[in-house]
């Protein structure tokens, strides 16, 4: 009998390798739902279990039998979860195949975005060709190539300024403040191995005041992030450890039409593109010799944008109210008012992140100044600030311009970006947030019967009176020639920046308002008052929700949000948000990630029994309707969002007899 119980001995630990075996199988599949971060770096991730259950993760009796075999068993149960950690690692860096499958699926994506034939090219090419006949596309792409190379330089060194003078005022806004977000991270970017694999012509869109070219870029990078203090050595080496990534991105490069190319007379030459005199750079972007704006389009082709080749869209909109507008101002053109829109909306991004509202001064009115410290003063004492990391803009587009000859008149300017933002404590280290697609209307406002600035051309960050570039001082004048600037009368400045469901409502309102006084003044002077103004409220925008995944995963995270916000989320809330995720294709570990942070993803949330509110539910019926129909699961999830938003009674006629 003792060699029967030593058998046994030597085979009883054999049920508990069972369970750490079944414990690390079971946890591969959750490396999606560990990583944190958002944007192309994070991991979509679909649920493959059956549906039973309140919620994900790992059985609770298989973690009771983990830890009761550990105590019991430690020589076997320890190497095993050290080889199983191993094993756990090497498949998170190296073979993770919801990563690689992301980033090919978008590569591709790209690629079809961006196609073009050889027929289109050559006719791009020869219509360039009538107005300058010296424009050679090989010579264009080589200096974009070489712009490429040199902006990835100055970004890795976190000094812009060698690439100043091909860029816009907005394009330069952007890279740094974006520069100044990371800092106030503690991070850097570091990069090793830049390549250019290939530049094309994918696009020409030629109007009275610019043609714009658009190039697509394929390169290969080896890119990560390191602590901000580490040298430029200590960096490269990090990243010259990680996978190269190929990627596609679009550049736009802008230029007045009859502007001239001046062969080995340019700014790659280190030439003024205006007068060919030597130029040495400097803050204003000025030539020395001629005064021109070297940066400003008149000239030569001037980087206005840049946007992800997945993104990339071919289409030129149509603007409500730009005829009626430019009756006054003829020069009045979207690519400056949307770079000018670009510039205010970074400014407004830099002066929440270093709670410096004064940073604003000369390009926002007093009404938004105001609003804007009141709201972050009232954060301050609180002991709490607005967090912006990784912020990054999508598309800037004019949705109507509005004429008001007694007053100013108005543009209204969607902005379409994300960040990892919400709100966190103050003088402390940023909570974990998610990357949240975010949908703003900003309001400009200008002095009606003010005059577009050609001379400074896509150069948008300058006094309107004397051309000078203007600083980030609290002044909200001109320190060169003492112009008030902040006050829209004599260029945009920003007036409002509002959430989509709130500029929708207060906009309608608005509208309502206008119509109103419309037919007063026609009852009082019939045949005398112009067309009342279009509704260019979203209304109209539900074929937009449901294309958009961008729209799609910005609605869903405020709906967890708003669940969260009302304190323990529920099984039967989580499961219906799953679901959601499901069929809206929105990555449910980035829901969770919004269910955990809770309301300090949205400051403002939608207030209850509000029209933003409405505005919201409706969004979310259109989404259910894709398909032309409600079932019992989306009927059930529209009436727990409705009773979160207080509009139980309104579900009804939003629904209809679907």
């Amino acid at each position: 009998m003792p060699s029967c119980s030593t058998t046994n001995r030597r085979w009883r630990w054999l049920p508990g390798l069972l369970t750490v075996s079944t414990l690390l199988l079971l946890a591969l599949p959750l490396v999606a739902l560990a990583r944190g971060g958002g944007g192309e770096h994070y991991t979509s991730s679909r649920d493959r279990g059956g549906g039973g259950g309140g919620g994900d993760g790992l059985p609770l009796w298989l973690l009771f039998d983990l830890i009761r075999i550990l105590f019991l068993y430690p020589k076997v149960t320890i190497p095993l979860l050290i080889i199983g950690g191993g094993l756990y690692w090497l498949y998170k860096r190296n073979l993770h195949p919801d990563a690689t499958t992301r980033r090919a699926l978008d590569q591709r994506e790209a690629e079809v975005r961006t196609e073009v034939s050889g027929r289109d090219v050559q006719g791009w090419v020869n219509a360039l060709k009538l107005k300058d006949p010296s424009f050679e596309l090989e010579p264009t792409l080589e200096k974009v190539r070489w712009l490429f190379i040199e902006l990835q330089k100055s970004w890795f060194r976190r000094d812009m300024t060698p690439v100043r003078p091909f860029l816009s005022d907005a394009t330069w806004q952007r890279f740094n403040v974006q520069l100044g977000l990371m800092q106030a991270q503690g991070v850097r970017d570091a990069l090793a191995d830049m390549k250019v694999l290939d530049v094309q012509l994918i696009g020409l869109h030629q109007t009275q005041w610019y043609d714009s070219i658009h190039v697509r870029v394929r390169a290969s990078i080896r890119d990560t992030d390191v602590p901000a203090n580490q040298t430029d050595a200590q960096a490269m080496a990090a990243a010259s450890k990680v996978a190269p990534e190929v990627f596609t991105e679009v550049w736009t490069f802008v230029r007045k039409p009859g502007a001239q190319t001046r062969i080995g007379e340019d700014l790659f030459q280190g030439k003024c593109p205006n007068c060919g005199a030597p130029y040495k750079g400097g803050a204003s972007n000025t030539c020395e010799f001629c005064n021109a704006v070297v940066n400003s389009g008149n000239y030569d082709w001037t980087l206005s944008e840049i946007t992800q080749g997945v993104e990339h869209v071919r289409h030129h909109k149509q603007v409500d109210g730009l005829m009626q507008a430019r009756e006054v101002d003829p020069a009045l053109n979207l690519e400056m008012l949307e770079d000018r829109a670009s510039l205010l909306f970074w400014k407004w991004i830099d002066a929440q992140s270093r709670n410096e509202t004064q940073r604003l001064s000369k390009v926002a009115n007093a009404d938004a100044l105001t609003k804007l410290d009141a709201e972050l003063g009232q954060l301050a004492k609180q002991g709490r600030r607005r967090v912006f990391l990784e912020c990054a803009v999508g598309a800037v587009d004019v949705r109507a311009l509005e004429v008001h000859p007694e007053s100013f008149d108005e543009a209204q300017v969607e902005i379409r970006w994300s960040a990892r933002m919400g709100i966190g404590p103050a003088n402390e280290k940023p909570p974990s947030l998610p990357t949240v697609p975010q949908r703003w209307v900003f309001t400009l406002l200008r002095r009606h019967g003010a005059k577009t600035n050609t001379d400074t051309g896509m150069s948008t960050d300058r006094c309107p009176q004397c051309n000078a570039p203007t600083t980030n001082s609290a002044a909200n004048t001109c320190e060169f020639c003492g112009t008030v600037l902040g006050n829209g009368e004599r260029d945009w400045v920003l007036a409002s920046a509002l959430p989509f469901e709130s500029w929708n409502v207060h906009h309608a309102q608005q509208t309502s308002r206008n119509a109103a006084r419309y037919q007063e003044a026609r009852r009082a002077e019939r045949g005398t008052v112009p067309p009342p103004p279009m509704d260019t409220g979203g209304h109209g925008d539900g074929d937009r929700v449901v294309t958009d995944v961008k729209e799609r995963e910005r609605l869903l995270y405020m709906m967890a949000s708003i669940a969260a916000a009302d304190g323990e989320v529920s099984s039967a809330e989580r499961r219906l948000l799953k679901l959601c995720a499901e069929r809206w294709s929105v990555s449910w570990p980035n829901v969770e990630m919004a269910l955990n942070a809770g309301p300090q993803l949205f400051e403002r949330l939608v207030p209850r029994g509000s029209p933003e509110a409405e505005v919201f539910l409706r969004h979310i019926v259109e989404m259910a309707l894709v398909d032309g129909r409600i079932d019992r699961k989306e009927r059930r999830m529209l009436q727990i969002a409705a009773q979160h938003l207080g509009l139980e009674e309104r579900l009804p006629a939003l629904i209809g007899d679907h």
